[in-house]
């Protein structure tokens, strides 16, 4: 990953900058920011080589896990998932040990409270140019919200499946948040899908926004100290063909 991306660094590059420092404004003001997939494909694309394993990284969904900590029983999703962390104003986030996944009950209900031992995301794809670029674009735009912060990052690969006219729940614990800092939540792939849109709320639980990430590469950037996030369940727009909603979530907390 390189370092000319980090906005706060020195050596950035004078045509990214004015992007980045609009995009942190608008986290800041608003605490919540979305890319529609020309954007983020533009600002992706200034890291060296991204998007070249695009193929392998959207087809990588297809060899997902099944999730066997559902305390509902549901078998609507699959995930892997990774560690890693970055230093402050990083010039790349590292892969740490593959460890077990943990939120506490009062961010997660449902299936909180455990460590949950996923399936570690294939090195090809973790160290591939898609994900480090994604990885470097979280610490380009967090790092500068928060310069001086060593970051613990966790990414998941999610697909939320909807099949036999039974929904899919991308959010099964409901409006909640993940007790980290930032969240990125980028479109990989839908298929065959209705609903599944995104909402947005404050603290208090006032409606902040409602979107539905469709197109590959639309992103959303949220503070989670800030703003409680849920997706809404997803159905078959065709009922005789499966659908997936296919997600890369990043998320950054202080280390």
């Amino acid at each position: 990953m390189s370092s000319a991306l980090a906005a706060h660094h020195p050596h950035t590059q004078p045509h990214l900058e004015p992007q980045l420092e609009q995009i942190c404004q608008r986290l800041a003001l608003h605490d919540f920011c979305l890319l529609p997939a020309e954007q983020s494909r533009s600002l992706l694309q200034r890291f060296p080589g991204a998007l070249a394993d695009w193929a392998a990284f959207q087809d990588s969904w297809n060899h997902l896990q099944q999730d066997k900590f559902m305390a509902d029983g549901g078998r609507y999703r699959k995930r892997l998932h990774a560690t890693l962390s970055a230093e402050p104003s990083a010039r790349q986030a590292r892969a740490e040990a593959h460890r077990p996944h943990y939120q506490s009950k009062l961010y997660n209900p449902l299936n909180g409270g455990v460590p949950r031992h996923f399936e570690p995301i294939r090195n090809e794809i973790l160290h591939g140019a898609t994900m480090q670029a994604a990885l470097s674009l979280g610490c380009a735009i967090f790092g500068q919200l928060s310069p001086y912060t060593p970051w613990h990052i966790e990414a998941h690969q999610f697909r939320i499946e909807t099949r036999n006219r039974q929904p899919g729940w991308p959010t099964p614990e409901g409006v909640h948040r993940d007790g980290v800092h930032f969240l990125m939540m980028m479109m990989v792939k839908r298929h065959n899908l209705v609903s599944g849109a995104t909402e947005l709320f404050n603290l208090e639980k006032q409606p902040l926004a409602s979107f539905t990430l469709t197109d590959p590469l639309d992103i959303a950037l949220v503070n989670d100290e800030r703003v409680l996030h849920g997706v809404t369940p997803v159905s078959q727009l065709d009922p005789s063909r499966d659908g997936n909603r296919d997600v890369l979530l990043i998320s950054f907390r202080r280390r």
